[in-house]
């Protein structure tokens, strides 16, 4: 879900008002998807966000500046020498396409002004961020060369090409009866499809706004229309019009009910046909951007999609693993049979030939009731030959039972490991507690990387919550955290919580031997629930017990304790509280 091009035309006089004019003063890329651009004006900062990513790609301004990597990427770096300390001549529509350019003049040797334009293509996956200089390519975010695409390359030195105007007409400027003849040119088509292909920048929700307000259904034919209907489909278009061209802007934001809160449409204009929907409104639409953002998740720290692949594969890689040892040590288990074999061959061997037979059939001298027992043999070998082989056999799968088991349960260590820091992905939220994250991938061998450096002005820090009686509840983020705040950071009378046999953080109560209320220990055993890989169950299993019940064993895994003297309560986190104790965390 995303801004159609029809409601960028006033983001565009919006960013324009506030941005035209200013000074670029600096160029950071928070993730492989984000640009921020510190723009200064007389008396006042602005931040410009430009986002590709595909869920939703915008150009708003921010309230808060986010974190950025201590490392610059080389397309913040090409932007910092091109752009930083230019002005910004103006930002303008191509038509009413997703397509928004921003010119930038800089001063040159010899007092020459050079205008680059820093082209932002909003459209969808297809979405990227392109610098250009008279009509050539200087660089772009996404680099895309024949491999990717027959049609248009986008790579340095190449010459920059707007995408081709499409067929449709203007309802903002165009002739309203050659809209609607085109509207109505195929009788076969439904209503919403055939507004879309006739009005430029239009996407599904504009479209599905003007059926409602004409009140129509999205999906009526064409040829089923009467002359009052198309009449009331004009009047919608110019109503329609009219709304997205007033100022200021009314934006609106509609989300789903049954849902959390999912995004269902936006718009720069107030919506009407999704009546069941939470509408929200906003003073600006950055402020409406900014919303649908964090609602989306668009955000994403840098490498944190690559480790929860990376995580993820190794545990597939291990459960597959594990599923192979259970099924040798289930062959393993038939160990005694090779035994037998062999025993009843030392006794018969005497009465059969060498190499004769394939298999024999013979008394089984175990057997109380007098069973047979057919015994396949090699011909390649004598029967003594044979006879050895099964004890070999027997030997060998006899010694791999105890390997086995000890692979099995340092597979099953692996998987729980791995399981710790996907739970530990979930909850982290800034770029230190990404970089630990790291740390303890490399540190664990699953990541061949140099450790990253600490970034000591921004340290990661454990969630910190107040439980009801005012006593201090600590949360860790990663395993690292759970160590320093079981180990290091808690008294050894505060209380501590964890999920029973499910990888999750290390809970602090820091009652200090006090009495504990009902209402602080659920509160602490939600959290524990909440922050691990039970989130979202229900009759969680959770054990707590006094920190100086928790032991760390010599050599163990980051987060691994043994713990004595618990107690266990089963408790099932709700989710709205939860999500409020999070927001009062920002």
């Amino acid at each position: 879900m995303s801004l159609d091009g029809f409601s960028m035309r006033p983001l565009v006089r919006e960013l324009n008002a506030a941005l035209a004019g200013g000074r670029i003063d600096k160029i950071t890329q928070p993730n492989k998807q984000s640009v921020i651009l510190s723009v200064r004006q007389p008396g006042q900062n602005y931040l410009l966000h430009i986002s590709i990513n595909s869920q939703n790609p915008s150009a708003h301004l921010l309230e808060k500046n986010m974190e950025n990597p201590p490392e610059p990427p080389v397309f913040c770096m090409v932007l910092r020498k091109q752009l930083e300390t230019g002005r910004i001549a103006g930002i303008r529509q191509h038509g009413l396409d997703r397509l928004l350019l921003m010119d930038v003049d800089s001063l040159a040797g010899g007092g020459k002004i050079i205008t680059r334009t820093l082209v932002l293509e909003l459209m969808g996956k297809y979405s990227n961020i392109i610098l250009v200089q008279d009509g050539m390519i200087l660089d772009a975010l996404r680099k895309i060369g024949t491999n990717n695409s027959r049609v248009r390359t986008v790579l340095p030195g190449d010459s920059y090409m707007l995408p081709p105007q499409q067929d449709k007409l203007d309802v903002l400027a165009g002739d309203m009866d050659e809209i609607m003849a085109r509207i109505a040119a195929d009788p076969e088509q439904r209503l919403d499809k055939a507004i879309l292909g006739a009005c430029m920048g239009f996407g599904p929700v504009t479209a599905k706004e003007v059926c409602f307000v004409a009140g129509l259904a999205p999906s009526t034919r064409l040829h089923v229309l009467e002359a009052i209907d198309l009449q009331a489909v004009r009047q919608s278009l110019q109503k329609v019009a009219a709304a997205a061209n007033a100022e200021p802007a009314e934006p609106m934001l509609l989300l789903d009910h049954a849902q959390n809160g999912k995004v269902l449409a936006m718009s720069a204009f107030p919506l009407h046909y999704l009546p069941d929907a939470i509408a929200l409104t906003f003073p600006s639409l950055s402020a409406m951007l900014e919303k649908a953002d964090s609602l989306m998740g668009s955000y994403v720290l840098p490498d944190k999609d690559r480790f929860q692949k990376l995580v993820k594969n190794e545990k597939n890689r291990a459960v597959n693993k594990l599923r192979k040892l259970d099924e040798e040590i289930a062959a393993a288990g038939n160990a005694g049979e090779w035994k037998v074999r062999g025993d009843n061959l030392m006794t018969y061997h005497y009465q059969y030939r060498d190499r004769a037979d394939k298999e024999i059939t013979v008394p089984n001298i175990y057997s109380e009731t007098g069973e047979t027992i057919t015994i396949p043999l090699d011909q390649r070998y004598t029967l003594v030959e044979n006879m050895q082989a099964c004890y070999k056999k027997y030997d060998k799968l006899k010694r791999a039972q105890s390997l086995l088991r000890e692979q099995r349960a340092a597979c099953e260590a692996d998987i729980d490991y791995l399981a710790s820091i996907e739970t530990s992905l979930r909850s982290s939220s800034s770029l230190a507690e990404i970089a630990e994250i790291h740390n303890e991938l490399v540190a664990s061998g699953y990541l061949q990387e140099k450790p990253k450096r600490k970034n000591n002005d921004k340290p990661a820090k454990p969630f910190r919550f107040t439980a009801p009686g005012g006593a201090t509840i600590l949360v860790g983020k990663n395993n690292y955290q759970n160590d320093q705040l079981t180990t290091r950071t808690a008294s050894y009378n505060d209380t501590w919580f964890h999920t029973q046999k499910i990888p999750g953080s290390h809970v602090i109560l820091r009652n200090g031997g006090a009495p504990l209320s009902d209402a602080d220990i659920d509160m602490a055993a939600s959290l524990a629930a909440y922050f691990s890989q039970a989130q979202g169950g229900s009759g969680i299993p959770v054990d707590y017990t006094e920190v100086r019940y928790v032991k760390k064993p010599s050599g163990a895994r980051p987060g691994f304790v043994i713990f004595t003297n618990q107690k266990t309560l089963y408790v099932t986190p709700d989710e709205k509280e939860m999500q409020e104790l999070l927001a009062r965390q920002a």
